[in-house]
């Protein structure tokens, strides 16, 4: 296996991090190959405003862990709480844009305060041409809508919570 430089690492991160700052990205991921058993995962995400370069796989799993260490402290602050992280949360199944109604100028799927079931198409995510119906997943009322019309949505993404 070839030794790499860390500090060149660090660099490349780094260079991602501004990357993602300057063009106003939420997320970027990079895997870059050294050779053949030789390679680094770089995924950068902005949450808060606050960008934070992780090198995949294994803080990943470190990541999970943390949030079940740091329930009481999220139950105190719930203004901080990722959206994507609440129990009524509709999270995206793929990558794409995001419509709030069936076509331009008609009426939303669903508003805040609307009461839906499972199964319901609460909206649309466009994919590679491909309008595909997203279901709310449990019956409930709409108590936040976290997406714009027409907004780039990425897989996991939180969409909606329905409580």
């Amino acid at each position: 296996m070839t030794k790499h430089s860390h500090d060149a690492d660090v660099a490349f991160i780094q260079a991602l991090a501004e990357l993602l700052r300057e063009n106003d990205l939420t997320e970027l991921q990079v895997k870059r190959e050294y050779d053949e058993a030789d390679s680094l995962d770089v995924r950068v995400s902005r949450a808060s405003q606050v960008v934070a370069p992780v090198a995949a796989p294994a803080p990943v799993a470190v990541a999970a862990a943390a949030p079940a260490a740091a329930a009481p402290a999220a139950a105190e602050a719930p203004v901080s709480q990722d959206p994507a992280q609440l129990p009524g949360a509709v999270t995206s199944p793929m990558v794409g844009t995001a419509y709030l109604q069936p076509e331009p100028g008609s009426k939303s799927f669903v508003s805040v305060g609307d009461t839906v079931s499972e199964g319901q198409t609460v909206l649309i995510i466009e994919a590679m041409k491909t309008m595909n119906q997203i279901p709310a997943p449990h019956s409930g009322t709409v108590k936040r809508i976290l997406v714009e019309d027409g907004a780039p949505v990425e897989f996991g993404a939180p969409l909606m919570i329905i409580e």
